[in-house]
């Protein structure tokens, strides 16, 4: 490791833990083409679970109208892609975006993202693998916390495997998934009992009945339209073990991006345009669509992709969110025997073993014992509060000149995060807000109690030679 950077308003530690030096644990290897991180990354956007569980969400609220929103949604996207895709290249490691935000607005900035983004690791699995058994109901009746469970243990195997292992699972299961939502794209616009025009004349039914899509309803709708394609982000984990990620990183956030995005939005255009009527979007999921267009077998099929999709996702999500767990270790944020533990990779997959168990296991325990579902709301203003500091650091970061990646029109991308993104945390629940607001506090209280007065032992947050 080099000599850190001097830090946002501190005192950087002079020199960080060269874990390369003789007697040290090897680190992560640069092993990935940028074929191989669109994959993983697309993976981990799943864009055909995004399709099939988070849009029915926003065909209810927001009815023919649900495509300009997911259009407002990805655009916003493809701004906080930028602030990756900078920040990301600039400082290339698998802790993502605590490291980042280390590098420009501090130490206590870095470890408050570093605590947000780990809340959002241990939820956002289980939340998704528990949809399984839902879309395995038409082949098969399974229990659905223990069907979510099993998808989190079996994740959790499938990403303790090697790195290119986990690109051509994740890889295969991908195509079945994209042509999962390549049919209902097919039925959908040969079944079009409506004209494009619908589209940007959107109809939403409310207890009235239909009327014309509001700009409040719509801006309502905001927040969890960015959230679909939220994923993307993965290429910075993945930075570590990505060739050449000073180039590399921001080719997999942006196609990533676009192809997650196309995958979601076309099918989506075409159930729009394909359904029976308006009122039909507010309470029928694809498969009942496709019931309708193809008949029950083609449903049971399309729902078999589905699942597949979400087991997909979760391998990916396991796969990153141990190596997050794991650069703690090796920034070492947390006493010795748990930054040895943690930091440990082993020693043929090159896999972060207790790192990736101790952030999947509790997953899967959550799965099964605890209506995880209500917390999808926190989730998505966890979400929306790292975005946030992610644009305030990329509104930073040219302060000092970086290698990597920049964007065009800097700083329009951060700016439109921060309007964009901080209108939806104001229409979110202030339960959600409190609650996020509480973990912050956590944070400070043991940055401040253990962190800062250890600051040239601990939390030596990684520098790259080349910055």
């Amino acid at each position: 490791m080099s000599t850190l950077p001097t830090l946002s308003g501190e005192s950087a530690p002079a020199v960080a833990e060269d874990l390369t030096a003789p007697g040290k644990p090897a680190g992560l290897q640069p092993v990935l083409g940028v074929a191989a991180a669109i994959m993983l990354t697309i993976s981990c956007i799943t864009p055909a679970s995004s399709l099939f569980i988070i849009v029915p969400e926003l065909l209810a609220s927001q009815g023919s109208g649900v495509v300009l929103a997911l259009v407002a949604g990805i655009v916003i996207s493809i701004g906080v892609g930028a602030c990756y895709a900078e920040l990301g290249t600039r400082t290339p490691s698998s802790g993502g975006e605590y490291v980042m935000v280390t590098h420009t607005l501090g130490r206590a900035m870095g470890w408050i993202t570093f605590v947000l983004t780990a809340a959002t690791l241990i939820v956002i699995p289980p939340v998704i693998a528990l949809g399984t058994a839902d879309y395995l109901a038409p082949v098969i009746n399974l229990d659905r916390p223990t069907t979510g469970a099993l998808v989190m243990l079996l994740a959790t195997v499938t990403g303790l495997l090697d790195i290119k292992s986990n690109a051509y699972v994740t890889s295969c299961f991908l195509a079945v998934e994209t042509v999962a939502a390549a049919v209902v794209a097919y039925l959908g616009f040969s079944h079009a009992h409506r004209g494009v025009e619908s589209l940007w004349h959107p109809q939403v039914l409310d207890g009235s009945g239909l009327t014309p899509l509001t700009a409040g309803v719509a801006l309502s709708g905001l927040a969890v339209a960015t959230f679909v394609v939220n994923g993307f982000g993965t290429a910075s984990y993945l930075a570590e073990e990505i060739i050449d990620p000073r180039r590399n990183v921001a080719k997999a956030v942006f196609g990533s991006l676009f192809f997650g995005a196309v995958i979601i939005l076309v099918p989506t255009i075409a159930t729009v345009l394909g359904a029976g009527s308006i009122e039909s979007l507010a309470d029928h999921t694809f498969p009942d669509f496709v019931s309708e267009w193809a008949g029950s077998r083609v449903s049971a099929a399309i729902s078999v992709g589905i699942a597949i999709a979400i087991l997909n996702a979760v391998i990916v999500m396991v796969l990153q969110n141990g190596r997050v767990i794991y650069a703690s270790g090796r920034d070492q944020a947390w006493p010795a025997p748990v930054n040895k533990a943690l930091s440990t990779l082993h020693p043929r997959l090159s896999t972060p073993v207790v790192a990736t168990l101790s952030v999947a296991l509790p997953g899967a325990l959550l799965a099964y014992l605890v209506n995880i579902e209500s917390l999808l709301g926190i989730t998505s203003v966890i979400v929306s509060a790292v975005y946030l500091t992610l644009a305030a650091s990329a509104l930073v970061v040219r302060r000092r000149p970086h290698a990597g990646w920049r964007m065009p029109l800097w700083p329009a991308a951060p700016i439109l995060v921060i309007v964009g993104v901080g209108y939806a945390l104001f229409e979110s629940a202030w339960s959600d807000l409190l609650i996020t607001g509480a973990l912050v506090v956590l944070a400070l209280v043991y940055y401040v109690g253990y962190l800062r007065p250890r600051g040239t032992t601990r939390f030596l947050v990684d520098a790259r030679d080349d910055q």
